[in-house]
């Protein structure tokens, strides 16, 4: 019996001495932007000590989506709408890179118009994990509405 409240005790400081540590877990993935010999990690955006920023803040991403997206005439004129789901990668030098297309709207020209709008962004403040910057992927859904 007391052999076995040791093992349970002991079993109980392990786990607390481990749950701090899960806490401080990155969520790192490799990407192969350009090349094949080239790899490089990526951050996740809500596992990063300071995430990346727009120039502006949230309101200024809003505004700035809206001054450059231009609706393809193709899918005005059908009257397609939809949301357009990217991924891209600010680098440790503030420029977004790696432009992809998680989910599309099902209209190719409503994604290479959100493909289009992202690519054309300005330099944004970097992602950082202490003090040091690091690239970060960062999920921004594009909208279509008529």
């Amino acid at each position: 019996m007391l052999k076995q409240l040791r093992l349970v005790l002991l079993a109980v400081m392990t786990l607390a001495a481990v749950l701090p540590m899960a806490a401080q877990v990155r969520h790192v993935t490799t990407v192969n932007p350009l090349s094949k010999q080239s790899y490089m990690e990526v951050y996740e955006f809500d596992y990063v000590d300071i995430q990346p920023q727009f120039p502006g803040g949230e309101r200024g991403l809003i505004n700035f989506i809206n001054k450059t997206r231009e609706y393809p005439y193709h899918a005005y004129k059908k009257r397609i709408q939809g949301r357009v789901l990217c991924s891209f990668i600010v680098g440790v030098d503030g420029k977004v890179n790696d432009v992809r297309v998680i989910r599309g709207s099902g209209d190719d020209s409503l994604n290479r118009e959100a493909i289009r709008v992202i690519e054309k962004m300005p330099k944004w403040s970097v992602g950082k994990v202490g003090n040091h910057a690091v690239p970060v992927r960062v999920v921004l859904p594009i909208n279509f509405r008529l």
